[in-house]
């Protein structure tokens, strides 16, 4: 029996590299867009106006509190409805990289809140701009609070990308179901599937880790 198993996962080897480059390539520019509209969104959170806070706020809970799936085929399946056509992975990314920055958002907006407001009174005393108080004072310290967190919801995004092969995306969940199909070896290959998964996130784990030490270098 193993040693059939091992034959087809050497002879599905292809696609199952197939699958993991199309999963690393929806997570990561997901990520990357997710993480730069997070932050942008995050210190919109913070500021002094109501209503964009209010604005950013609602979506963000709105985000948050629906399944994503929902949201994936809101994206693949009712946008087409209004005129705006879709691919598959596009509309993956789209929905992922939404996900990604509203979950962002918050732990931006924690960590800048987390700043003391004394660290504030001191820099705006000291005559410096809305800007320079963000980039020289606020965020080197609000980055400890905000990396941890972050390094959680890239783990998650991951995790979370599986459900886009509901559209028909190629990625690493669809290959395994692809596979089980003709060889019919369902445990064997599920758990192929979620060890390469693992091998994901521990990768981005060390990955955050490299980025910390780095910022107490830096800061």
């Amino acid at each position: 029996m193993w040693g059939f198993y091992f034959s087809e996962l050497v002879r599905s080897l292809p696609f199952f590299i197939k699958g993991l480059w199309m999963t690393v390539a929806v997570s990561g520019l997901s990520l990357i867009m997710g993480t730069i509209i997070g932050f942008i969104w995050g210190i919109m959170r913070t500021s002094k106006n109501k209503v964009l806070r209010y604005l950013i706020g609602a979506w963000v809970d709105l985000i948050r509190g629906t399944p994503f799936l929902v949201q994936v085929f809101i994206v693949f399946f009712i946008l087409p409805g209004i005129g705006i056509e879709l691919e598959a992975f596009p509309a993956a990314v789209i929905a992922l990289t939404n996900l990604a920055a509203c979950f962002i958002c918050e732990i931006v907006a924690g960590g800048i809140l987390a700043v003391s407001s004394g660290q504030r009174e001191a820099a705006t005393a000291s005559g410096l701009s809305a800007y320079q108080q963000l980039r020289y004072i606020i965020l080197p310290q609000a980055i400890w609070q905000i990396l941890p967190p972050l390094t959680g919801q890239a783990i998650s995004l991951a995790k979370d990308s599986a459900l886009v092969s509901t559209i028909a995306v190629y990625d690493l969940t669809m290959q395994g179901r692809a596979i089980i199909a003709e060889t019919f070896l369902t445990f064997e290959i599920w758990f192929t599937v979620a060890a390469i998964y693992l091998i994901i996130t521990v990768t981005l784990s060390l990955v955050v880790t490299i980025m910390e030490n780095y910022f107490k270098i830096r800061v």
